[in-house]
């Protein structure tokens, strides 16, 4: 079987009845309600961007073309049928591993971490962004055609296969990206019907592993971020001058804000990351707690959107996969929120769709085409 059976053809002409009467985005492969809901957050990400970046249009512009390049990576990963991802999986695994360890080596970067790549002909890129769907592809690809629930053998067996590039990538080190491709791997597994007495078991391993980790495991700016966490007041000037002007933004805010380009945190540079990891608190001092509110339910109706499409795909395969991609996504954007108001230590996730950015924007739109892709696959079947 060749890599073209792999992607889905067209309707053309001389197609059926029932082929020609198919809207334009479903030929193309597209899941109008979620496509619709992603132009409506990207759009009000673009207005908050703006603001929080100080009018800078070269910002928004820069922005603008990683939005271009995302939504062509997810209309053409949308063509692909979801059985190709199946097929690549271990090799892009295999690849996307290499890649960390060629990090490691000859990676770039800066403030004492390597996580990028600059290879001759190819941009600059970060190879842990690919692995946050690898992981799941992976380990989805490996469980799909066993029995269900998975045995202790193949539990063990695909925790090592999550944690080879988590490792690799906590020795950059970058302990959010490593949490969010664990989590990724874990919900495939979590959702293949892992036994709660696994699941509690793996809790008190983690538990147990807490002193040793912090002992012999985190560095010492991950310490100070945890301590930060506790009593952000111990270091007003220094660790914890982010989380004291981020909790200040937001709760000047009030219920309706200061007003678009009005926030006083950001525009006077009291806000650090402004228009990354912190953007949301921009949002929150301009417009309130109803604008909060509208991202919220933005984000909401994704996730019910994208659960919708693991509920209805076809197979085991895309069900892991959908259900997986789902998770990440939610952690992205709780990671974000608990960090910024001060319920989680600072780890330097970005606000889906919103935080200015190229890689993670990509890799996230990129998730997206893969479940557009099951979203399709399930409306042809059902329509034969």
């Amino acid at each position: 079987m060749s890599n073209s059976d792999f992607v889905r053809q067209l309707p053309i002409g001389a197609g059926t009845a029932l082929q020609m009467r198919q809207s334009i985005l479903q030929r193309l492969h597209i899941d109008f309600p979620l496509l619709v809901l992603l132009l409506l957050l990207t759009t009000y990400g673009g207005v908050v961007l703006y603001s929080a970046s100080d009018g800078n249009m070269s910002i928004l512009m820069r922005q603008g073309a990683y939005f271009a390049v995302a939504y062509a990576a997810m209309f053409l990963i949308a063509q692909l049928d979801p059985r190709f991802f199946e097929r690549i999986a271990p090799w892009a695994y295999i690849g996307g591993t290499a890649l960390l360890v060629l990090v490691l080596f000859f990676g770039s970067g800066a403030k004492g971490a390597q996580r990028w790549l600059d290879l001759p002909g190819i941009p600059r890129f970060q190879p842990a962004e690919i692995m946050k769907l690898v992981v799941p592809m992976t380990v989805a690809w490996y469980l799909a055609n066993r029995v269900l629930p998975p045995r202790l053998k193949y539990v063990l067996a695909s925790m090592i296969l999550i944690l080879i590039p988590t490792g690799l990538i906590v020795v950059q080190p970058d302990l959010g990206t490593s949490l969010l491709i664990a989590v990724s791997g874990l919900a495939v597994l979590f959702f293949a019907g892992l036994p709660w007495l696994y699941i509690l078991a793996a809790l008190a391993l983690a538990a147990a592993s807490l002193y040793p980790a912090w002992m012999f495991l985190l560095h010492d700016y991950q310490k100070q971020r945890v301590l930060t966490l506790l009593n952000p007041e111990s270091d007003k000037l220094g660790a914890g001058w982010n989380i004291i002007q981020s909790k200040t933004a937001i709760g000047s805010g009030g219920v309706q804000g200061k007003g678009w380009l009005q926030g006083t945190q950001s525009h006077l540079d009291f806000l650090p990351e402004s228009h990354t990891d912190f953007i949301i608190a921009v949002l929150a001092e301009e417009f309130g707690l109803v604008g909060v509110l509208l991202l919220l339910f933005l984000y909401l109706f994704i996730l019910i959107r994208c659960m919708v499409i693991c509920l209805n795909a076809q197979n085991s395969y895309g069900r892991l996969l959908a259900a997986s991609i789902t998770v990440t996504f939610f952690v992205y954007i709780f990671v974000n929120m608990g960090m910024v108001s001060g319920l989680l230590p600072v780890v330097g996730v970005p606000l889906p769709l919103v935080s200015q950015g190229g890689t993670a924007l990509v890799t996230l739109m990129a998730g997206f085409g893969m479940l557009m892709s099951i979203s399709t696959e399930e409306k042809k079947i059902i329509s034969q």
